[in-house]
């Protein structure tokens, strides 16, 4: 997974909710699920550029949301300096390897 795609996905994961029932559907099926912008249409009933425009105002509204927040840059950056830690044999609880994915 490269990095775009995966931040786009942590924004989903962060800020989804925020998002109206339609930009959620479309922006996971086209960034989580890999349909194609025409594959959304279809199965919506809608024109290409309809879905396009839905996933590209979710797009915007969640990254407007974390510049404004800057969660998942704090998330990173504890999980980063926690990694390093667990690296130089220092304890880490738990509890924080699994909300931070660490191994």
């Amino acid at each position: 997974m490269d990095s775009e795609t995966l931040y786009m996905t942590m924004l989903f994961d962060f800020y989804g909710e925020l998002l109206t029932e339609k930009q959620r559907e479309y922006y996971d099926l086209y960034h989580n699920e890999d349909f194609s912008l025409a594959e959304i249409a279809e199965k919506a009933g809608i024109s290409r550029q309809g879905v396009y425009d839905i996933v590209t105002r979710a797009e915007k509204s969640l990254l407007s949301i974390e510049e404004k927040t800057g969660l998942i840059h704090r998330w990173s950056e504890t999980r980063e300096k926690l990694h390093l830690s667990q690296q130089q044999g220092e304890r880490v609880p738990i509890c924080a390897c699994e909300y931070f994915h660490l191994g």
